[in-house]
């Protein structure tokens, strides 16, 4: 039976995309096939004709499934901003629904999928539905990427309560350290330890060249 997860996290830029890539990474070397797939990418450039997204590309790249780009990313919007506004600026409504259909019916595909959001759980897609709700139809465990900066106990909360609430399972949580700079992490991260319902799938340092998350994490 596959597995699937929605990968959240408590902001945009903390690292879903690079936690969901070593995921997939440790998946591939449990001799498990996987996909990763990224339904709706805003901040895309042309390639060969095709717009597309370097996170979505990254999911590519670490996936053992390769269905080609319009099923990773069926919808790549252009200019890197919130996704609703990207999409009114093409004259394009974004429909959660749809998207999870995509993401449904491409699940099964592989034994482990990785579905990763846009931004943190809240972002708009439109003038009523938010990622939530899109995580909502695929109706996945959740797995949350918690950035170790100032004020990430807060939002790493708020985040999870919003999942609880949806009716959704907290898979698990990664600590991803995007502050180099950041006092007392260890502290931050038993303060999280305490408080989130959900286990934590691993703690990545700020990684150095020739680093692999994947050394750093174990799957949910």
């Amino acid at each position: 039976m596959s597995q699937s997860y929605f990968i959240t996290g408590t902001d945009t830029d903390i690292g879903k995309t690079l936690v969901a890539s070593a995921l997939l990474q440790l998946a591939n070397e449990q001799g498990l096939s996987t996909l990763g797939l990224k339904p709706v990418a805003a901040g895309c450039e042309l390639i060969d004709g095709q717009w597309m997204n370097d996170d979505a590309r990254k999911l590519m790249l670490a996936s053992s499934i390769k269905p080609g780009y319009p099923v990773v990313n069926p919808l790549a919007l252009r200019e890197a901003i919130a996704p609703h506004i990207a999409a009114e600026q093409e004259g394009i409504t974004i429909q959660a629904g749809q998207l999870a259909s995509h993401c449904q019916a491409n699940i099964e595909l592989a034994d482990f999928t990785i579905i990763e959001g846009a931004g943190g759980w809240q972002v708009p897609l439109n003038g009523d539905e938010t990622m939530a709700d899109l995580a909502t139809a695929i109706a996945c465990p959740v797995i949350l990427v918690v950035g170790l900066r100032l004020g990430c106990i807060n939002h790493a909360l708020l985040t999870a309560a919003a999942i609880e609430q949806a009716g959704l399972q907290l898979a698990g949580w990664v600590a991803n350290q995007v502050d180099p700079n950041m006092t007392v992490p260890a502290q931050n991260i038993s303060t999280l330890k305490a408080r989130l319902n959900a286990p934590v799938l691993g703690q990545i340092p700020w990684l150095t060249t020739g680093e692999s998350a994947a050394d750093y994490l174990e799957l949910p």
